[in-house]
């Protein structure tokens, strides 16, 4: 019986578990009629016995997927002759995946008998352990669901403790996001710190130079490769600020409308069509760019005695505002709905005309809410990669002209690390001294943001 089936097996006996608990309570008193007499409603004591059945159970379940493979393996290797036990450590950890490759069916071509024979055994063993964990996990089910039961008893505060157990999976599942954050913040810091003691921290944040490939001659530009980040980070802010030159104002104003001067009819169908493009997959996008936009550009510029690059910042930042429209005017929309009723009457009630109440009252009292949908925008423009490879290019140019092609930062994080690559060289680790500015970028405008809503949302609370 594989895992899958095992873990089946396990949720098909919880929801039996669930019914037949809530269906228990309401027998002991008597029938519906009478479950005023228990503690709890019958949907808790269902709640309890489902838990009691499925939480030790998945434990045992868990900790056996976590270590299987590891005792597995290490009860081959001890069966393996001396000989081949004695190979150094990479050479031993060739074999063993040698030996898995067997199990899976994905080796090709002879192998050693040995291996074959090894193989052999790993699959007898996996064979008997998850028969052994499937009658671990039945029995630890059974010996739950009868604790459970005798828990079923009119009196018992059900409620009380079915809360308590999903509060308790609560803190743990906040407490895994905050470790996985951090996890991911430590592990971009150490190898940038890296890259840093290779390359020093002011060339990079303060040269003008990128070119990461490293020179095959020493009379190439850099010859240990020229790490000077302005040039990317610069592309990447004029990208985005003309994304947000299209996103904001469109997006913005539709939210306006749609909330404010359009009419139930309007409003049912515009706003679901306008967030159809968030559905839209950014290689969509990137097409749209690529063989549509940019070659709009260029020939408007031609025609007006300009020269515009068939790859060019502009062309990616316009699709990427479309891209980010709906994002502006959902959270716009949700944040100016939520503004009470009562401001706009007391507006009205003093003479204000609409445009006067939606300029004075409504848009400043929902000014947090389009603070933070803004933010999300520009976090989505910062991170966009797929527009900006095909419609922008990859050269790392300095320059404020939207017409002439940049790079961004997430671009060259994907340049840098596509294929085999030795993590002690430079041009590797220079992905993730980028990723963690990108990241302090990211944190300064978080702080802007709640410094500005919490300044605005004093004044109407």
């Amino acid at each position: 019986m594989s895992l899958p089936n095992i873990l089946f097996i396990l949720l098909l006996l919880t929801g039996v578990s669930f019914f037949y608990g809530r269906r228990r309570s309401l027998a002991i008193v008597g029938g519906t009629r009478r479950a005023q007499e228990l503690h709890s409603r019958p949907t808790y004591y269902g709640w309890l016995l489902a838990l009691w059945c499925f939480i030790p159970a998945f434990l045992v379940f868990f900790a056996w997927s976590l270590f299987d493979d590891t005792i597995i393996t290490s009860m081959v290797v001890n069966e393996l002759p001396q000989s081949m036990q004695e190979l150094p450590d990479t050479r031993l950890q060739l074999l063993i995946n040698d030996i898995r490759n067997v199990v899976a069916g994905t080796a090709f071509g002879d192998k050693d008998p040995a291996v074959m024979a090894a193989a052999e055994r790993y699959k007898q063993l996996q064979t008997l352990g998850n028969i052994a964990l499937a009658v671990a996990v039945l029995g630890v089910a059974s010996s739950g669901l009868i604790i459970g039961f005798r828990k079923i008893v009119p009196e018992y505060r059900a409620r009380n403790d079915v809360e308590q157990v999903l509060k308790i999976l609560l803190i743990i599942c906040s407490t895994l996001a905050i470790f996985t954050t951090i996890g991911i913040v430590l592990s971009v810091l150490f190898e940038a710190i890296r890259f840093f003691r290779m390359v020093p921290i002011t060339e990079f944040l303060f040269g003008l130079e990128w070119s990461p490939q490293m020179a095959i001659r020493a009379d190439q530009v850099g010859s240990s490769g020229a790490f000077g980040a302005v040039p990317v980070f610069a592309g990447t802010m004029l990208i985005s600020a003309i994304a947000m030159l299209v996103a904001v104002p469109i997006g913005l104003m539709s939210a306006i409308y749609l909330s404010e001067y359009a009419d139930r009819k309007v409003r049912a169908v515009v706003k679901p069509v306008m967030e159809i493009l968030a559905g839209v997959p950014t290689v969509v996008y990137g097409f749209f760019a690529a063989l549509m936009v940019a070659p709009l550009f260029r020939g408007l510029g031609e025609s007006l005695g300009m020269n515009i690059a068939s790859e060019s910042a502009i062309a990616a930042g316009s699709v990427m505002g479309i891209m980010i429209i709906p994002f502006v005017s959902s959270l716009s929309d949700d944040a100016i709905n939520a503004v009470p009723q009562s401001l706009r009457e007391g507006s009205y009630g003093l003479g204000a005309t609409k445009s006067e109440t939606v300029r004075k009252v409504v848009l400043p009292a929902a000014l947090p809410g389009i603070v933070g949908g803004i933010l999300l925008a520009v976090s989505r423009a910062i991170g966009e990669t797929m527009i900006v490879v095909m419609a922008a290019g990859l050269a790392a140019n300095l320059t404020a002209n939207p017409f002439q092609a940049v790079t961004t930062v997430t671009v060259q994080i994907v340049t840098l690390l596509v294929g085999d690559q030795e993590f002690d060289s430079p041009k590797t680790l220079a992905a993730f001294a980028l990723g963690l500015v990108l990241f302090l970028i990211t944190l300064v405008l978080n702080v802007i943001a709640l410094i500005v809503v919490r300044k605005y949302r004093e004044q109407y609370e």
